[in-house]
């Protein structure tokens, strides 16, 4: 796990030499790791782009900013990525005795799960011989989180790797990603 992340996300230096911030992110990075379960989904879809909205099988997702970035995209690739529940009994174990060891789980978790969306990215350009847009997740800009429901009814997200939505549309386990990806044909 990238420590630099981990410092980073804990709004530190990331050339810090303060040995016992170091020593906690060390131990939050063997600690996340021990207790992520990672899970990762992904559907490629045909799709039409509009300046204001993506349809997949008919199911609108209105957002200019998401059109933006998947314009000329003939397929989107939908994704559900979650390291799990253990991440959040570890945080909330955490928080009750130790802030700071608390935040220094989330941020390792947070490094952890950006690098869990990344590895999947790989496996789908290498799957598909594509290039990928930006990853592009509901709650981002103008892509309202209630799109969460439109996401989660177009792949079997729950059933297959167990990430379900509260009433808010907030997933569960926190540390969990979904998103579309433009899919640019070689």
């Amino acid at each position: 796990m990238d420590k630099k992340e981990i410092l980073r996300y804990l709004r530190t230096n990331s050339k810090t030499e303060d040995e016992s911030i170091l020593s906690l992110v060390d131990e939050a990075a063997r600690a996340v790791e021990n207790a992520a379960e990672p899970k990762t989904l992904y559907r490629v879809f045909d799709c039409t782009v509009t300046e204001n909205e993506l349809i997949i099988d008919g199911v609108h997702f209105k957002s200019v900013r998401l059109a933006e970035n998947l314009k000329g995209c003939k397929r989107v690739a939908v994704f559900g990525a979650t390291l799990g529940l253990g991440i959040d009994r570890l945080i909330k174990t955490a928080s009750a005795t130790d802030m700071a060891k608390a935040m220094a789980y989330q941020a390792a978790a947070a490094t952890l799960i950006e690098e869990v969306c990344d590895t999947l990215e790989e496996q789908i350009k290498a799957e598909l011989g594509v290039s990928l847009r930006r990853r592009y997740s509901p709650g981002y800009f103008d892509l309202d989180i209630t799109e969460q429901k439109k996401l989660f009814s177009l792949i079997e997200i729950t059933k297959r790797i167990g990430i379900t939505l509260a009433g808010s549309c907030q997933m569960m386990p926190s540390k969990s990603v979904t998103a579309f990806i433009g899919i640019e044909e070689k």
